[in-house]
């Protein structure tokens, strides 16, 4: 015997549902590893702010010293 058409429909619609839950299980996942990737590009900015400033530093104190031992121009 065939099984109704409405049953079939339902379990087509039941398999359905479990491959969107499955999605939104895998677009929650990825959320959290984006944020995680989020938070340590945002980290990486800051130390590479840190470290500008310290080059910008350093190369004013080159200018200087250059410019007392009269190698600037």
């Amino acid at each position: 015997m065939t099984p109704e058409p409405e049953n079939r429909v339902l379990e087509m619609l039941r398999q359905l549902d479990r491959k969107v839950d499955f999605l939104a299980e895998d677009v929650a996942d990825l959320k959290t590893r984006m944020m995680a990737v989020e938070e340590g590009l945002a980290a990486l900015a800051q130390d590479l702010a840190g470290v500008n400033r310290r080059l910008d530093h350093l190369e004013a104190r080159v200018g200087r010293i250059g410019h007392r031992l009269d190698l600037a121009e």
